[in-house]
Formats: structure tokens, sequence, C-alpha cells
């Protein structure tokens, strides 16, 4: 027999040992005899528990979003965020608080510190530490907090397409809702800032010592007489805060090329601060010429006067250009506030397992 002969044969011996392999797998009415040759699934149910993982992902699994402990998450977040930014820029909000009551008092912010080392002792440019830390720490909470509760409370009663269709409103909605709330905690915390930040000599060498001395003269109204000017700077200030802060990161991430989702938390909360410092400078120009006169409330005002009364005398001092006294220091400040809180609260989000703020 030749040898090609033999391969042939060879061949029909395989094909016959497959028949046969087969037959032992497959029954003619379709029963399983075998799982050789079947193909396992997985035992995860892929696509619906793929979706339910990402979702526990996007959640942080154990935090549920839009429930109290969700809001929780966001106050706790707030504060951290926003007591320790505030209080690291004390020496610059010092000089900046001085030269808005009296702009004749320094030439420049250098000159405001080399003059206040010089004649008060380093530790000077820290007065008002204490106060903005908690003060701060308080409306921070309150604001991010509230914002987080507003925003969902206020889209659910418009419904979800007008909701959608006007975010921005959205925003303003929520974040001046949420600023009043916060401000009532704040404004006692910033009376005494500027009270002892602004007093030449010193009001008083500690934070509890200007607290007391504040009540004696002039009672718990006296902590919230700044109160007025205090919504008129910070209200306008957070709506843009967070409104242009939202709509910046929305158009930071249709600009890129993948998914808000498909990025690091790294990429994600450098994202957050690039908005944040953005929303940053639009908040400093918004807010300033409220924030000259606050500090002009709580250094100058009489007891005797009412508070328009004392916003036209401050009004007729320094007139329209004094508005805008400190702004350059102002946009710095608040441009790296706002970017660091930012920065801050959506890492704190992340590391508790929720998403970051924005781009949704």
């Amino acid at each position: 027999m030749k040898s090609q002969d033999i391969d042939n044969l060879r061949t029909c011996d395989r094909i016959l040992d497959a028949k046969n392999s087969l037959n032992n797998v497959f029954d003619p009415n379709g029963a399983r005899k075998s799982e050789k040759f079947w193909i396992q699934a997985p035992q995860e149910r892929s696509l619906t528990e793929k979706a339910e993982k990402e979702i526990q992902k996007l959640t942080g699994g154990n935090i549920e979003l839009f429930t109290p402990k969700y809001y929780a998450a966001c106050t706790l977040g707030g504060l951290l965020a926003t007591g320790s930014t505030h209080a690291s820029l004390t020496p610059l909000d010092l000089v900046k608080c001085r030269r808005q009551v009296d702009p004749t008092l320094y030439k420049s912010n250098m000159q405001g510190w080399r003059t206040i080392i010089a004649q008060e002792g380093f530790g000077t440019i820290f007065t008002g530490f204490g106060a903005t830390f908690i003060g701060y720490s308080l409306q921070g909470a309150g604001k991010y907090g509230f914002y987080e509760y507003f925003k969902k409370t206020y889209g659910d009663l418009a419904g979800e397409e007008i909701a959608t269709k006007h975010k921005t409103g959205l925003y303003l909605a929520a974040s001046a809702s949420a600023e009043f709330f916060a401000d009532i905690m704040l404004c006692p915390w910033e009376a005494i800032k500027v009270k002892t930040q602004t007093t030449i000599p010193p009001y008083a060498k500690t934070m509890t010592g200007a607290l007391k001395k504040m009540v004696g003269s002039e009672g718990f109204a006296g902590l919230y007489k700044g109160i007025a000017p205090l919504w008129c700077r910070q209200i306008p200030y957070t709506m843009v805060k967070f409104s242009s802060f939202e709509n910046i990161v929305a158009a930071i991430y249709a600009y890129l090329p993948k998914e808000k989702e498909q990025y690091s938390s790294l990429m994600q909360t450098g994202i957050s601060f690039t908005g944040g410092y953005i929303a940053g400078i639009f908040c400093a120009i918004v807010s300033h010429p409220a924030d000259v006169l606050v500090s002009m409330m709580n250094a100058e005002k009489k007891a005797t006067e009412t508070t328009g009364q004392a916003l036209s005398r401050m009004y007729a001092k320094i007139g329209f250009k004094g508005l805008w006294n400190g702004l350059g220091v102002r946009i710095i400040m608040v441009g790296t506030l706002t970017g660091a809180q930012w920065l801050l609260y959506d890492s704190f989000k992340v590391a508790v397992g929720l998403p970051t703020t924005g781009g949704h």
C-alpha cells in the first residue's frame, strides 16, 4: 500500500473518532451528555451586574446619592475644605481688610506686611486666624451641604425637563438659598475677625477676649450688625462660584475626548481645581464692593446708626472708586481659595466613594 493511501486511512480514522466523540457529547433530543465541548457562561449576569458595579462605583457603594448620609458627607467635605483654606490666607486678608477700611494706611501689601511685623510683631500677621477658621468652617459646611440639598430639591420641584433645560438657573437658586443660611453661621465670626484685624491698637488679645468685649458692649445683636452687607457680598459670590464652576467644568469635559467617568480621580479633581480657580476670579469681581462695605461696617458702624445710614456715610467717604480698593489682591486670594476649596471638597468626595461635582 502506498504511503499516500496510508495517510488517507489515518485521516478517515480521525474523522470517525471525532464523530464518535460528538455522539457521546450530544443527544439527538438535545440533552447535554458532557461538559467537554461546552463554553461555560460566567456565573454573573454580565451586563446587568457590570452596570450595577459601575453605579456602586459612582455612588460609593455604602453612600446612596441624595440620602441623609450623602448630605452629611457633603457637609463634612465643605467644612474641611473651607475653614483651612480661608485661615491659611489670614496674612493676606489682614492687609486687605486694613486697606479697605483706610486706603492711606499702606501703599502696598508688601509695605503693609513689613510695617505690621516691624511695629506689632510677626505673629500679628495671623490676627483673625481663629475666628476665620471657625467661621468659614461653619459657613462651608452650610454652603456645600445645603447646595447639594437645594439643587436636588429644586430640581425635583421643577421636573426633569425644566431642570435639565435651565441648569444654570437651578445652580443659581440652590446656591443663593444655601448661602443665605450659611451666612447666619458665619456672621458672628466675621464680625470678630474684622474687628480684631482693623482695630489699631489691638481690640483684644485673643479671639475669646474679642467675643466677650463685643457682646459686653453691643450685645449679641452686635455680632449680626454686618449680616445685610454680608448677604450682599456672599450670596452673589456663591451664586457665581457654583454656577460658573458647574458650567466651566461641564465645558471642560465636553471639550475632552472621553466621558468624565473614563478619567482617573486625579484627573477629575485636577479639573475641579481648574474650574474652581477660574470661577473664583468671577466671584472676586462680583462681590468686591460688598466686601469693602462689610469690612467698613464691622469696623466703623456706630451704635446709633441704622444699616442704611451707615452704608450711605461710608459710600460718601470712599466713593465708587473706593469700592474697588484691594481688588487685585482679592482676585488672587479668592481665585486660590475657590480652586483649593473645590479641589479639597471633590477629593474628599472621591475618598468616601462619591463622584466629583459637575460634568454630569
